[in-house]
């Protein structure tokens, strides 16, 4: 599902991020932009980090 559709960024593709060792949403919207033109979409994107961050995956990855 399309998160930001400003800079077509998907669901899928902020959790990969998170899998790929980004731990925040600062480092997520450093990397794809999303929130960054008209914000709409900031609040699901965090939630979606702060989902995967609480998850058994991100967990054990420390």
């Amino acid at each position: 599902m399309y998160v930001c559709i400003c800079r077509q960024v998907t669901d899928h593709q902020i959790r990969d991020i998170c899998r790929g060792g980004a731990n925040s949403f600062s480092d997520v919207q450093a990397k794809t932009g999303v929130a960054s033109d008209c914000g709409k979409c900031g609040k699901l994107a965090q939630t979606i980090v702060k989902e995967f961050s609480k998850s058994p995956d991100f967990v054990n990855a420390a």
